[in-house]
């Protein structure tokens, strides 16, 4: 039963709840704010739906997203050959750390982060409604968060991840409530986003550009000639600037997505810092063999066992097998001459190859990771495992040769 908007704003379930009724291009947008550990914004969301006529619902959500929310076993289904080959081992690290934090949030607050959100999908759903995914792909998110900020605060984000997964205690109640008012990127980087304006604005701001675009963009794709109404389901955190931005918003909305879904140009500097001190070095191990060959094969030497010693370390450090612990030692040394696989790729390959994983691991792979010991315990996660610290060993091996080397001829 259909209900004006008067009359819904007093049912109990939408009493209290932030909503915004904007008007754009003949579309009346309905953009009700959740808080993604609340049941009563699962009440809100069902009530909207129950008592309002819409024409469709969009979601905060991208297609990867939405793809684990309506199929928790996706990761059953994940080809780790693959996501190593092609570089997003780290990606899913990422991934995985932080579906441990929002499934602790989870035992703690007794309801799932985001179940508004699936509750708007299954509503629509079942009264065969269009649904919109209008948010950035999360991978796209993190990548242009990571690429905004500098050196040292990547190493702070990275710390603050790798904290997160040995962190015991129970997550504070400060740190849920500030859920309630944004989202898991939001909760999980709150702190360095508060603090850093570029990463601000890749984890909020660019994202109510990029969704405001996205309902303008789908709107004007399904035009007709009768009038349309929407129900938009976001953070509460985002009510206020989508809103601003989907009245006030000019630019063609479809170059404006074109434009945030891209991902900025890598730094080139680290990668020329990188093969500076490959060529530095190499040159400084070439004097040493002018000067004298024992000379030479003792840098040489030292080339070989800082950078395969540390790599093979990352792998002990993982729990890696011997083959795979060996398999570090041999990559990280040519790792100039062999472009392509880092030395914590091959690693992770040959983890894999060895300790296969086997269908459990993947089926207990997201309970495994809100322990710190189950990325020890499971195949998939510590494989993923492997390839970080070994690719992190490779990186403080070649330093620690350079330094040795460069001491040695002084």
């Amino acid at each position: 039963m259909s209900v004006s908007p008067t009359d819904a704003a007093l049912l109990p379930a939408l009493q209290g709840q932030p909503i915004e009724r904007v008007q754009r291009d003949g579309v009346e947008y309905v953009v009700l704010g959740t808080a993604h550990v609340s049941r009563s914004s699962m009440e809100a969301v069902d009530a909207l739906l129950e008592h309002e006529h819409f024409d469709a619902v969009a979601v905060e959500l991208c297609d990867s997203r939405a793809h684990s929310m309506r199929d928790p076993e996706a990761y059953k289904q994940m080809d780790l050959f693959k996501v190593i080959r092609q570089g997003k081992a780290g990606m899913v690290a990422a991934s995985l750390v932080l579906s441990a934090f929002q499934k602790r949030l989870a035992e703690q607050s007794g309801i799932q982060p985001g179940a508004e959100m699936k509750a708007a999908m299954d509503g629509a759903d079942q009264r065969d409604l269009p649904v919109w995914l209008i948010d950035r792909e999360v991978g796209t998110t993190l990548k242009r968060a990571w690429r905004s900020v500098g050196f040292w605060q990547r190493f702070s984000l990275l710390g603050g991840l790798l904290a997160s997964v040995f962190e015991r205690e129970e997550i504070h109640a400060d740190e849920i409530e500030k859920l309630k008012q944004g989202d898991l990127l939001e909760s999980a980087f709150s702190e360095f986003a508060s603090e850093s304006k570029p990463l601000y604005q890749s984890l909020i701001g660019e994202r109510d550009i990029f969704m405001a675009a996205r309902l303008r963009e789908e709107a004007a794709r399904s035009a007709t000639s009768e009038p349309r109404r929407v129900l938009v389901v976001i953070g509460a955190g985002h009510l206020k600037g989508l809103t601003s931005l989907l009245r006030e918003q000019q630019e063609d909305p479809t170059l404006t997505v074109a434009e945030l879904a891209t991902l900025p140009a890598k730094a080139r500097w680290p990668k020329w810092l990188a093969a500076a001190l490959v060529l530095v070095v190499f040159a400084a191990i070439g004097w040493a063999f002018h000067r004298n060959a024992a000379l030479g094969q003792q840098a040489l030497l030292a080339w070989v066992l800082f950078t395969g010693g540390f790599a093979a370390l990352g792998a002990v450090a993982a729990g890696g097998h011997p083959v795979s612990i060996l398999a570090a030692f041999i990559a990280a040394p040519i790792k100039p001459f062999r472009p392509g696989i880092p030395a914590g790729g091959i690693s992770a390959m040959a983890e894999a190859s060895v300790r296969r994983p086997r269908v459990a691991d993947f089926e207990t792979l997201r309970d495994d990771v809100v322990h710190w010991t189950g990325w020890w315990k499971n195949r998939v996660a510590r494989t993923l495992l492997n390839f970080f610290l070994v690719s992190l060993g490779t990186i403080i091996g070649e330093y620690s040769a350079g330094i040795h080397i460069f001491r040695s001829l002084v």
